[in-house]
């Protein structure tokens, strides 16, 4: 018999297990794989655990009781980063040469589609272990982080960076809102909202 799913808040003892899975599960992702191809393995690390540790200022990054999965929210009125980490994401970006500006280009890309005329929680990585893969284990995480949400009544944004990913996000609620993609006529990225419960 399989175990009762439960979901806790991470803590700052979180970041390197949490930092584990992103890297595992964002290693081919049509856009990341693109974008941080010519970092090293541990450069890619690098940038993640940032990722990580701009969620983990907040209350609103949930593991998977197990470990499988975890879901990186950003409050309403919260930032993915500190001015502090934008500066070391910038540093790392040198180590990507001739694809720098592209990179930059992408983030002004993610920035510039994201409105924030209305208070949202935003979905900034949702990602399963991939030994766990195929199993739901991410949706229901992200189920039962929306319920938390619809409790206070607010609405959801987040971008897909994986189109195989857009009916999932659908099932749950979520609409299309628009694209774009990666300098280049790269990997598409759908933004999507689900409005307030």
């Amino acid at each position: 018999m399989e175990r009762q799913l439960s979901a806790r808040r991470a803590t700052p003892a979180d970041l390197e297990p949490v930092t584990n899975i992103i890297t595992l599960a964002f290693a081919n992702d049509p856009l990341w794989s693109r974008a941080l191809r010519l970092l090293g393995t541990e450069q890619r690390r690098v940038f993640w655990r940032l990722c990580v540790e701009g969620a983990l200022r907040y209350a609103w990054t949930w593991v998977l009781g197990g470990g499988e999965a975890t879901s990186l929210w950003i409050p309403p009125g919260g930032t993915e980063m500190s001015s502090e980490q934008e500066k070391r994401v910038s540093e790392l970006a040198t180590a990507l040469g001739p694809e720098e500006d592209s990179f930059h280009e992408l983030l002004r890309r993610f920035d510039t589609a994201h409105s924030r005329s209305e208070p949202h929680y935003y979905l900034s990585l949702l990602a399963t272990h991939p030994d766990q893969r195929g199993r739901g284990l991410g949706m229901w995480l992200l189920a039962h982080d929306l319920a938390v949400i619809d409790d206070e009544h607010c609405a959801a944004y987040l971008e897909s960076s994986n189109p195989a990913n857009n009916r999932r996000y659908a099932s749950v609620g979520f609409e299309s809102l628009g694209e774009f993609s990666y300098p280049g006529n790269g990997p598409v990225v759908t933004t999507m909202w689900r409005s307030a419960r």
